[in-house]
This record gives structure tokens, sequence and C-alpha cells, in this order.
């Protein structure tokens, strides 16, 4: 196994680059079907609804994300419900630009924000699976695709901006004397976008508010950082905030949690092997389309641990089918990890398990504390904590992750 990349500068300065402040989002999920623990399932389980969300919030996550997929629960309607279920936690809204006309997205998303007072998100997938996007009739190359998404966040904009009827006539939407649209409970609301492809970059960098970005290590997202943010440079707008995920795997010790990792990775791959959580008929066994997941490949091709805790196994598992990159350790280990990828810019960080409730349960009364605590620390005292210090996981002189879990 190639050694991890070497421990970031151990002194006590907090990093130009680093977030001030971070906030948490993790996914929602509607039945108890798990990658490690599939269940035949294409239903809705209210109450387990219910309980995850307001798990979530009980937990200290500030955002959820509502996922999209042709054969999956509808975003919208899900994102209502989290905002009648919670006070506080803001549904992030997946929304493919082939689905819906720009003015009605609008309108539904100036609905739900009024309805949970200014909390709505919206996360544009320009859709990076000619398969999945051609189950509803969605035939445009990706590249199109993303021009596409360019001129709905236009739209987007303008029909919670303006304020008389106005008409429009582009490459993919046309329509005569809409408007004043409803308009949201503020002034608008953050869309995201991610994607690694050059155009993601683009419309990225010019347009949207968030960028997201899978976990890779550490040197390859400080890359990517400075490359959106140097186009939202170049086009004279604020710089979207850094919005990173990753699927933590933690545990008491650093042995119990890389013997839990590997035994994860076993079981996880033959979750996607026998097509029993939805990830085979998405991605297919050969190489995926999209640039995200064929960077998680080479990552995974590369070596299995980055840096201080980034575990690349689990992506190999599941032919990079959607965010898989974990995080590996103790509550520390991990916290500290974070906080690494805090230090380059992320200031939205996504953390979701594989033991879907139990995880967010875990994270809310183990993670996510560490992560504030030290933020805390550097407000009060303008220098970094002992956490990153104390916590080199892979970074420490000697480490070896086949021989914690027990791998021979």
């Amino acid at each position: 196994m190639p050694a991890p990349t070497p421990s970031p500068d151990s002194d006590r300065a907090v990093p130009p680059t680093a977030a001030r402040k971070v906030e948490f989002i993790s996914q929602s999920h509607l039945n108890p079907s798990t990658e490690l623990n599939p269940v035949p399932t294409r239903g809705i389980d209210p109450a387990f609804f219910r309980t995850y969300v307001r798990t979530l919030e009980a937990a200290g996550y500030d955002y959820t994300l509502l996922p999209y997929g042709s054969a999956g629960p509808d975003s919208f309607v899900a994102a209502s419900a989290v905002g009648q279920l919670t006070e506080r936690l803001r549904p992030i809204v997946a929304v493919r630009p082939n689905t819906a006309f720009p003015l009605v997205v609008a309108q539904q998303l100036a609905t739900l924000d009024q309805l949970t007072e200014g909390r709505a998100v919206v996360h544009l997938i320009s859709g990076g699976n000619d398969t999945e996007q051609a189950r509803q009739g969605d035939y445009l190359p990706k590249q199109r695709r993303y021009a596409r998404t360019a001129e709905f966040i236009d739209l987007l904009r303008r029909a919670w901006t303006e304020p008389a009827a106005f008409s429009h006539e582009g490459e993919f939407y046309r329509f005569d004397d809409f408007g004043p649209g409803l308009r949201p409970h503020g002034d608008s609301i953050p869309i995201s976008i991610g994607g690694q492809s050059d155009e993601a970059f683009e419309i990225g960098g010019r347009q949207a508010d968030v960028f997201s970005f899978w976990g890779e290590p550490l040197a390859d997202i400080r890359a990517q950082i400075d490359r959106v943010h140097a186009v939202a440079d170049t086009a004279g707008r604020p710089r979207p905030r850094i919005w990173v995920t990753f699927r933590p795997i933690v545990d008491r010790t650093d042995e119990l949690a890389w013997r839990k990792a590997y035994a994860y990775a076993e079981r996880i791959g033959r979750t996607f092997r026998e097509g029993s959580y939805g990830l085979r008929p998405l991605t297919g066994p050969g190489t995926p389309q999209n640039v995200g997941s064929q960077r998680a490949l080479h990552f995974a091709a590369g070596a299995d641990v980055y840096d201080r805790a980034l575990w690349t196994r689990t992506a190999a598992a599941t032919n990079a089918g959607g965010a898989s990159t974990a995080l590996v350790g103790t509550p520390e280990t991990v916290a500290a990890a974070i906080l690494d990828y805090v230090d380059l810019g992320a200031d939205l960080v996504s953390i979701r398990g594989y033991d879907n409730l139990a995880d967010a349960r875990d994270y809310g009364t183990h993670v996510i504390p560490l992560v504030r605590q030290e933020l805390a620390h550097r407000e009060a005292t303008g220098l970094r904590g002992g956490l990153q210090v104390d916590h080199q996981g892979a970074f420490a002189p000697g480490f070896d992750a086949d021989a914690l879990a027990g791998v021979r």
C-alpha cells in the first residue's frame, strides 16, 4: 500500500484559506435500506423518514440533501415534508433541468422557501450518465446539458427578481410575458452545482452559489478549489462556497475503525455486484461517464489510503457509483481529517454513513461537536487547537491500515 502524503504543517497558525464557519449536510433516506443491508423496496417508510430527519436536526446538521433519480421519490415533495417535520434543518432539493421547465421550478422553490421561512436550497444536476438521462427522455449530449443548466440558472434568478413581466428566447427555453414570478422568502435561494468536467467548473464559477465535490486527496481538492475560484474571480463575482462529501467509518479505536472499513468495503461490493441497492442499474460495470467517478476510480487504483484518513476502497467497490470515499478512524481522527479540508476552504461538509440512521446519530454525538469546538477555539484564540496534531491517523510514522485491520 503506498504511503499517505506527508502531514500538513503542525504549527498552530490558522491557514489563510481556512473557512471560519462550517455547516454540516447529510442526505435524507426515506426507508431503512442501506448499502450494507439492502431492503428490496422502492417505497417510503413514513415513520422511518420522520425519525431520520428529526435525528439529523437533533444531531446538529444544518442541511439535508433530497436526492433525485428516475426511479426514486420526488425530491420536491420530500423536501416539503422535511420543512414541515423540522424547525431548523434546511432541505437541499436535487433537480435535473431536463425534468421540469425552469419557471415552474422557480415557482416550486419559492413556494418551498416561503413555507420553510427561507430554508430552501437547490442543487442542480446536469446529468452525468446518458442511460439514466434517457430514462426520462433526455438525449442531449453531456456538454449541451451543462449549457442548458447555465440558461436554467439565469431563468431561476430572473423569475425570483424581475419586477415586471419578461419574455425569453434562448437555446433551450422560450416563453412570452412571464411574471413577475413568486418571490422567495428572502432575496434569493442558494443554487448549488457539482461536477468535475470543464463545463461544470465554468458554470459553477460563473453562476453557482455553492460548488460541490466528492472527497478526494487534499492536494487534488486544493487544486480544484483554486480552479473554481479562478473562474469566479475572472467573472467578477463572489466565490462559491465549497461543499465536500465523505462517508465516514468511525469506531472507538483506530483498529476497530479499520476493521470495520475493510468489512464494509466487502459488504458494499457484494451489494453492488448483486444490484440490490440500485447502484448497478445506474452506473453499470464499465467505465463511468462522469468525470467525478472517473477521478474517484483513478485515486482508488493509486492507493487505498490518502492523507490522514481518506479511504478509497469503498469507491472501488461500487465503481464510484455516487459519493463513496470514506474517512476512517476514531471520531477525533475523522474530525481532524474534516478540519484538513476546512483549512483548504471547505465550509459545507457532507458526512453520511453506510449505516444511515445509526451513523447520523454517532456523527452528531462524536464528530460534529469536535469540529465545532475546534472552530470555536480558533475564533477565540486565532490559533488552531491540538486536534490535528494529536490525531495523526495515516500521517503517523509506520501507519499500516492492513495491520490495524488484521489483514494478512
